[in-house]
């Protein structure tokens, strides 16, 4: 297979602005000519290994940052809106596409959010929903909408908070069972911040600051690993404000509303680096051979605490297997999504059948396995699980969730979960990410037409799918 070409215009002038540099003294730092420079920017001309080299000497860059090209994400999303048919028949092709995601992805990001928004209004209106009289921004998207999207194209990786979680888990010390009540005392001695497990009146409660007396109470019937994060996730609020302040700065949120939830998001992601440190967790990954389990041993950590982190070891110079995290709740819709790798979760509609997370709560206390392909011929290993998460007895509500985590099947080798494919023989199931974009035609699993094909209806003849897609 011939190597791929990498095209990084956006990317190229972007760093040259950060920089305060104009093409000529950008061609001077790289010892090219200023018209290479202009080809390279407007997408003319792939870079090259030298090209690649001199920008990582110059600007101290990761390679792979160059290489890994974040318009694939641009590309299908703008795919599944364009696909709507409010924007009639004429369809952009895949090359004018590719060019938006390359050459204007700020504006292609626009795009998304003003589709976003119309999507928004339309169920609203649709539902005759008074709130968006009452509520002059209930057109654009949701905090969460908006938090989930600076996340993803930040490839769920936040540098700042999780060096920072790693300086402060070795002043906490090694990973051993008393591990958690290290961190009290470390609250108690650096914060004066008295951290208290006990049984809250209210089942639902996780946690409670008094901030009067400095108790931060933690419910006493969570798991261990659990009480661990929320403590780390407080901890965050006090010793990262300034960080995490300065980043949401920089995301540039419209609302209050986003900016409280990313603020959220930050400390939660701090509690996570926190409880999995970034360098030995990814050493203890290699060697456990991204053992889930061993590892959730390892670190005192649940399984959805692990695979959320594998899916964030995105540190420039020292990454790990590209990794997509999926939690799924009973009803189908996914709660929580991250993705390191090209296959990316559908924005709008439900999720596609076939993956094995609907499948995982039947099967209760097993970790299940599928090999998967989706319609661009990407081929995926997919773990899932599923788990119930109680909060106190009989009459306590219960959560129930199915989990996803998986990998491109080139890295499958890396992978305990592999150690036994014969990728030669392996037969792969055909999935999608939604049946409203899917472009199979032949799947007995369909819920609805592709937006962007017509359909027909025989009188004469009866099939599973009641259509067929034009």
């Amino acid at each position: 297979m011939a190597a791929r070409k990498v095209f990084a215009g956006a990317r190229l002038r972007a760093l040259r602005d950060q920089h305060r540099l104009n093409q000529v003294e950008l061609a001077a730092r790289l010892d090219i000519s200023p018209s290479y420079v202009n080809q390279l920017e407007s997408n003319q001309r792939p870079l090259t290994a030298a090209v690649m080299m001199a920008l990582a000497d110059a600007f101290n860059l990761d390679l792979a940052s160059l290489t890994t090209d974040s318009s694939d994400r641009l590309l299908r999303d703008l795919r599944e809106v364009l696909a709507d048919p409010v924007f009639g028949e004429t369809i952009p092709n895949l090359s004018e596409l590719k060019t938006a995601a390359l050459n204007a992805p700020d504006l292609a990001r626009s795009l998304l959010q003003l589709y976003e928004s119309y999507r928004k209004t339309s169920e609203r209106l649709a539902s005759a929903d008074a709130a968006l009289s009452r509520n002059p921004s209930a057109g654009f998207q949701t905090a969460y909408e908006e938090v989930r999207d600076f996340f993803h194209y930040a490839d769920n990786y936040i540098d700042p908070l999780d060096r920072a979680a790693e300086a402060l888990s070795s002043d906490i010390g090694p990973f051993a069972p008393d591990r958690l009540q290290r961190l009290i005392a470390y609250c108690a001695e650096t914060h004066d911040l008295n951290v208290v497990l006990a049984v809250p009146q209210r089942t639902d409660l996780i946690r409670d600051y008094d901030r009067a007396s400095r108790t931060l109470t933690i419910n006493a019937r969570m798991e261990p690993p659990t009480q661990f994060f929320q403590i780390a996730a407080h901890l965050a609020t006090i010793e990262q404000a300034t960080a995490m302040a300065e980043i949401v700065e920089g995301a540039g949120f419209k609302t209050d509303e986003a900016r409280s939830v990313c603020r959220m998001g930050l400390a939660n992601y701090f509690a996570g680096a926190l409880q999995m440190p970034y360098g030995p967790f990814l050493r203890a990954a290699e060697t456990h051979r991204y053992d889930i389990e061993e590892l959730g041993l390892v670190f005192g950590a649940s399984l959805e605490q692990v695979a959320h982190r594998l899916s964030t070891m995105q540190r420039p110079r020292e990454r790990g297997i590209p990794f997509f995290f999926a939690r799924v709740d009973a009803a189908g819709t996914i709660t929580k999504r991250h993705s390191a790798t090209a296959l990316q979760f559908a924005r709008f509609g439900g999720a596609c059948p076939l993956w094995n997370v609907h499948r995982a709560f039947e099967e209760h206390g097993r970790i299940i396995r599928q090999l998967a392909e989706t319609p661009d011929g990407n081929r995926y290993l997919w773990l899932a699980w599923s788990s119930e998460k109680r909060s106190g007895g009989w009459q306590a509500p219960a959560r129930r969730y199915a989990y996803a985590l998986g990998c491109e099947i080139g890295h499958a080798g890396r992978l305990i979960y592999g150690a036994d494919l014969d990728l030669t023989k392996a037969v792969f199931d055909p999935i999608g990410v939604s049946c409203r974009i899917c472009e199979r035609r032949n799947c007995t699993q369909r819920s609805v037409p592709p937006l962007a094909s017509s359909i027909s209806v025989s009188t004469d003849r009866r099939l599973i799918v009641p259509y067929e897609i034009g």
